[in-house]
């Protein structure tokens, strides 16, 4: 799938470098264009030369960030929408837009939704978000913060893919390594999931191939979405290998997954390795699994072909709104919503009264995207 990859605030900007790297390193060609928004001029500077950069904001923060207000974050994207989109390049090939941010922080959680909204307006091509969400352990204002702004960015995008730290987070990590880890491993997932029916005339072709349509036609079937991915060695014949694509799709799905689902609406299976070595019947036996296993009768499935010495299997579920991890989530964000309200209310006394905590979660910048 062609795409443009745009990045809001400093985890969007890192997760968009470290695609824009994979894909480059894999010569897969799926990335049109990579560009990093940010407010903090200092969370660009480290980006590489292959990434676009643009500061916005300068007249209201001054290249200082916004100290975590989405609220602002939405503001200054607003005010310089026509300059972010004349950044932008999304020509006629590109296929999908990804707008990629961490819901967290102040730029990524206020600016991602207001860019989709502006995105969708003017190009005729889907807009996904790529979402990471906070930790279980980060603090209540990131929790709110991507509350509200999953809920918005779950209306304006075409789908949502989540990405939960937590869910790659490793024991002795470092806060730096943590990420760059994290990063690393979403950068593969999804560079594949792009990189599937980019292939070139003159290599091998996929015995069942996986095209720009098949990802639009999951995506099309839920509100959120995320991607499984596990590997293993593989025997040169493919009739040894069909016990190894099954189980291989299993980890991917029940622990390899970027955010915890046990349920879809449709879901994509690609297996990725040398043509020789995917057994069609191991392919067709994994789409079944994953049928069963999610409960969804929309799963497709096909085969990559790449150059390796492993088998890679890949899982998309699409309308995973209804599973445990993100009722929770949206829970846990409810709460810090509350907890924030009552602080606010028990230092603030003779102040003016206080939204309560449905007022903040139904009225705000990021809900009258009009």
């Amino acid at each position: 799938m062609q795409s443009a990859l745009i990045g809001v605030g400093q985890a969007g900007g890192k997760l968009v470098s470290a695609l824009q790297a994979f894909d480059a390193d894999e010569n897969h060609g799926s990335v049109r264009h990579a560009v990093a928004i940010n407010t903090a001029s200092a969370d660009l500077r480290p980006l590489p030369n292959t990434v676009q950069t643009l500061l916005v904001g300068q007249s209201r923060v001054s290249g200082h960030g916004v100290g975590g207000d989405n609220e602002l974050g939405a503001q200054v994207m607003r005010e310089d929408r026509e300059e972010v989109l004349d950044t932008v390049t999304i020509d006629s090939a590109t296929e999908a837009v990804f707008v990629v941010a961490g819901l967290g922080g102040g730029t990524g959680s206020g600016g991602a939704p207001v860019l989709v909204q502006e995105l969708k307006r003017v190009y005729d091509v889907p807009v996904y978000a790529i979402g990471v969400l906070p930790g279980r352990d980060e603090g209540a204002m990131y929790q709110v913060n991507a509350g509200r702004s999953l809920k918005t960015l779950a209306r304006e995008a075409d789908s949502v893919l989540l990405v939960d730290n937590d869910s790659f987070r490793r024991a002795g990590d470092s806060l730096g390594s943590g990420y760059e880890r994290i990063n690393e491993a979403i950068a593969r997932r999804l560079g594949l999931l792009l990189a599937a029916g980019e292939v070139d005339t003159g290599s091998d072709v996929a015995e069942s191939v996986v095209d720009a349509s098949e990802l639009i036609n999951t995506l099309r079937n839920g509100t959120l979405a995320t991607i499984g991915y596990a590997d293993a060695s593989v025997a040169r014949d493919a009739a040894e290998n069909v016990n190894v694509v099954t189980s291989t799709t299993r980890r991917a799905l029940l622990t390899g997954t970027a955010i915890e689902a046990d349920s879809a609406d449709a879901a994509l299976v690609v297996v990725a390795g040398r043509p020789e070595a995917i057994p069609r019947k191991g392919v067709e036996r994994a789409r079944r699994w994953v049928e069963e296993e999610t409960g969804c009768m929309q799963v497709r499935g096909g085969d990559f072909p790449v150059a390796s010495e492993k088998l890679a299997s890949l899982v998309l579920l699409s309308g995973i709104e209804r599973t445990a991890r993100v009722e929770s989530f949206f829970e846990r964000a409810r709460e810090a919503a509350s907890g924030s309200e009552s602080e606010s209310d028990a230092s603030g006394s003779g102040s003016e009264p206080r939204e309560s905590a449905a007022d903040q979660w139904a009225v705000d910048e990021l809900d009258d995207l009009t």
